[in-house]
């Protein structure tokens, strides 16, 4: 059964996340930074569910702690809606991002999400000039490293476990922003979908774009 840290000071959220979650995982509950850091330390963990106002300290520290050597899937909580707090959480190494109060079903869902996604964590995909390695997040061209923001990653990570097959715009939008679409605006994607062809160069040839279905990855 796979071990999720809960990283939350309220109590009554912090059972009430393990009571949706404990049918399907093991729960293991910490209320503060040190109890999370002590757990974190001694078990092996497979996902985080992480408070980011802790009364000890703050869970985005904690999280650019543990990115330092371990890419264990973490969903970010908290109360603060700011689109650039959002934004700045999801850089510093998020998976995934939830604003309070929040759906138990809906956290249910992102979590089954993020351990589903994990598999391919481990993958490493060469095809000619191209290395890319989403274990480490380093992605090359030849001799040449590609700088891919989270959103780029999240989306080529998608064409890379779905190669060759025609995905629609609601399946990527969905994969990239993790069912949390409410506020992505229609043309997110095609700017994320140019902006991933650019860094790719003369390779963009590679993302075809079916037209009215959404875009492949052609390289198999």
């Amino acid at each position: 059964m796979k071990k999720i840290l809960i990283v939350e000071d309220d109590n009554k959220l912090n059972d009430g996340i393990k009571l949706a979650l404990r049918n399907e995982f093991f729960c293991l509950q910490a209320f503060s930074l040190q109890s999370a850091s002590d757990i974190y330390k001694e078990q092996s963990i497979d996902l985080i569910i992480l408070d980011v106002n802790l009364p000890d300290g703050s869970g985005i520290d904690f999280m650019t702690e543990i990115r330092k050597t371990d890419t264990v899937p973490i969903i970010l909580l908290t109360a603060n809606k700011m689109e650039m707090d959002i934004v700045s959480g999801l850089e510093l190494g998020a998976n995934d991002y939830i604003t309070k109060p929040f759906s138990l079903m809906v956290l249910r869902a992102r979590v089954s999400v993020q351990l589903r996604n994990e598999k391919i964590l481990g993958d490493v995909y060469r095809n000619g000039d191209f290395c890319f390695d989403f274990e480490k997040m380093e992605f090359t061209k030849g001799n040449t490293i590609l700088e891919l923001s989270k959103t780029e990653q999240r989306l080529l990570r998608c064409f890379i476990e779905n190669k060759g097959k025609n995905l629609s715009r609601s399946q990527l939008i969905d994969y990239i922003w993790q069912g949390d679409t409410e506020y992505v605006e229609e043309h997110a994607l095609t700017v994320v979908v140019n902006r991933l062809r650019n860094k790719l160069g003369n390779d963009s040839e590679c993302i075809k774009t079916v037209y009215g279905v959404g875009y492949t990855w052609t390289r198999i």
